[in-house]
């Protein structure tokens, strides 16, 4: 069983940095205090990491100032239990780990609307910051911010943060926001009006169009990327979702599939407590296919604990040639507990593949603000049958 408490200490939060965020005990100085020590093990300088830091808060309004002794300060869908932060390190072979922070802009009070003209007004602040053009976000404003938006969310604002203290930036949209009925039609008319007008037909059938994300900012190839949720995901089923032309073949992302869901060599289930999804990366539209391709698995709804979802993680990165200890530094840096007491840290793994580059196991780690869910005692999951052969 893999245990962080014997690793070596992240190192304690400079004073100079912490006089300038909000105080401990607060959603802000929580969060922040996380992000500088994660800044740490993925090798960001402490005046990167403060940057950073300070750009967080700064995007959680007067959420950040709120205390931990309060409930969330909204319903927010991006974690478990509501804290509008997640962070994510992302693995190549021989690199240091990519740290990225996802936020809810404002943390999603005062309802959908309100939200959208927060999320909207922080990224345009962010980009008279560090000098990038919002245009492609600004000409999908009128399908993705109406009057009366329904849906789980209204924009979420991804950071990856690199040397040098300019991130690459990346927004999350609800196709939901006229109606769960009109997703679709929302995510056709997005993609064309971004270029990509053979782009939708290439998506496999999915039970929910979940999010359309946009790059903006400093990224060689922009992307436009739809994620799909698959309810009862099965390996065999997962490997059969890439659309990409020169992309994973399903051996491989069957593969990682039954690592990550905790099965054996040739065994399948189905992901029947939450669905599996699917990242379709759209960069040019010659052929109409995506460019990149990623599966994430929630990995903390198929584990009794952090414990177990370390082990699987460790294993997929020795498999594509990652040191783990990276990973468990990560963990040592956001909480304090063990792995063992709680089932949630490590919410999903996944798994992508973008033209040109190699592989990347991505790792998502929650913040835990507000509470951490206790161990669970899983039913062994349903074992699918292989097909029975044909009798000729």
């Amino acid at each position: 069983m893999i245990d962080v408490r014997h690793r070596p200490p992240v190192g304690v939060l400079p004073a100079t940095h912490a006089a300038a965020l909000p105080a401990a005990g607060t959603l802000g100085g929580h969060t922040a205090g996380q992000l500088l020590r994660l800044c740490e093990v993925a090798g960001l300088g402490g005046a990167d990491a403060a940057g950073y830091a300070r750009v967080l808060t700064t995007a959680l309004g007067p959420v950040a100032l709120r205390p931990l002794a309060l409930p969330a300060p909204s319903r927010s869908f991006l974690s478990d239990d509501h804290t509008p932060v997640e962070f994510s390190l992302s693995f190549e072979p021989g690199r240091a780990p990519s740290l990225r922070v996802l936020l809810e802009p404002g943390g999603g009070v005062g309802g959908l609307a309100r939200s959208g003209r927060s999320g909207l007004r922080a990224v345009r602040a962010l980009a008279r910051r560090w000098n990038f053009p919002t245009d492609r976000l600004d000409e999908l404003e009128d399908l993705f911010f109406p009057l009366s938006p329904q849906g789980p969310l209204a924009l979420w604002c991804a950071l990856e943060l690199r040397p040098g203290g300019v991130p690459r930036v990346k927004v999350y949209l609800n196709p939901a926001a006229s109606g769960a009925d009109r997703s679709a039609g929302t995510v056709r008319e997005a993609l064309r009006r971004l270029g990509h007008p053979q782009a939708f037909t290439a998506l496999p059938d999915s039970d929910r169009i979940l999010f359309l994300a946009l790059d903006l900012g400093d990224w060689d190839v922009p992307r436009v990327k739809v994620y799909t949720a698959h309810k009862n995901l099965s390996a065999a089923a997962a490997g059969g979702l890439s659309r990409m032309e020169d992309g994973p073949g399903p051996t491989e992302i069957e593969a990682f599939f039954r690592t990550a869901a905790g099965l054996e060599d040739g065994q399948d289930t189905v992901l029947d407590r939450r669905p599996g999804l699917a990242c379709h990366a759209f960069t040019e539209s010659a052929t109409g296919l995506p460019a990149g391709f990623t599966l994430h698995v929630p990995v903390r709804d198929y584990v009794r604990h952090d414990g177990e979802a370390l082990e699987r993680a460790s294993a997929l990165l020795r498999h594509y040639g990652a040191d783990p200890a990276p990973l468990l530094d990560s963990v040592a840096a956001v909480t304090s507990r063990r792995p063992e007491d709680g089932a949630g840290l490590i919410a999903y793994l996944a798994l992508a593949h973008q033209a040109g580059r190699p592989p990347r196991v991505t790792v998502y780690i929650s913040s835990e603000a507000y509470r951490v869910r206790p161990p669970a005692v899983l039913s062994p999951p349903a074992v699918l049958s292989p097909p029975a052969e044909a009798v000729h």
